[in-house]
């Protein structure tokens, strides 16, 4: 099972991403190393502030593209529960 998760950075910036193992992603984007996304480097601490069971690899990729699609107001509607995310695919 995929997961889509939104993660909020030091500045108040937010980043999605999709894996099958969030546990396993989260380690290696709190270490800020190899493996962290280049976008999270030198912009922790983190909190992991969203979290969504999405299916399978492809249907995970397609509801990431549309949420990174969102403005940041969007993505903070996600966050909030103001929207749901079957509004959004």
């Amino acid at each position: 099972m995929w997961q889509l998760y939104i993660i909020r950075c030091r500045d108040d910036s937010l980043y999605t991403g999709v894996t099958n193992d969030l546990a396993r992603r989260w380690r290696e984007h709190a270490a800020e190393g190899a493996a962290c996304a280049k976008y999270l480097r030198g912009k922790g601490p983190f909190a992991l502030v969203y979290t969504c069971a999405v299916g399978g690899r492809s249907e995970a990729l397609r509801v990431e593209r549309r949420v990174k699609a969102l403005s940041k107001e969007g993505k903070e509607r996600l966050v909030s529960g103001k929207t749901a995310l079957a509004d959004l695919v």
